[in-house]
């Protein structure tokens, strides 16, 4: 029997696509590729991390303040520095960030008006 065994990938419509990747090519170095996405090999990450996939309630208040039904994470190396460059070039960094088990996370509205998380892990990712 098949399984999944990871996240392919992250799928969603906007408005200026071009745009909007290129604002993540300048504000947090996404290795945007010719055909207009990014791929992310796992040789390349820093520190230890995982994908996730996790449904929320229909009634989550996670994804606010955008009516959004989806939000996407980025691993990132420095929480800080990510957050501050993408206020840099016009993201709207939402509420502040918080240290929990999994490492620390901050958050910000895009360009197009979704709401990212990112991520920077613990050294060492939780067990099951």
């Amino acid at each position: 029997m098949a399984k999944v065994i990871g996240l392919g990938g992250i799928f969603f419509k906007s408005t200026d696509p071009i745009s909007l990747a290129t604002w993540y090519k300048n504000h947090l170095h996404v290795p945007i590729e010719n055909w207009g996405g990014a791929a992310f090999y796992h040789n390349e990450k820093p520190t230890p991390s995982y994908h996730v996939w996790t449904p929320f309630a229909q009634s989550t208040q996670y994804f606010a303040p955008t009516n959004k039904d989806f939000m996407f994470n980025f691993v990132v190396d420095n929480l800080e520095q990510a957050l501050l460059q993408v206020t840099h070039g016009g993201g709207q960094q939402v509420g502040i960030i918080e240290d929990s088990e999994f490492g620390r996370f901050g958050w910000f509205i895009d360009p197009d008006g979704n709401k990212v998380e990112l991520w920077q892990p613990s050294a060492i990712p939780p067990e099951n």
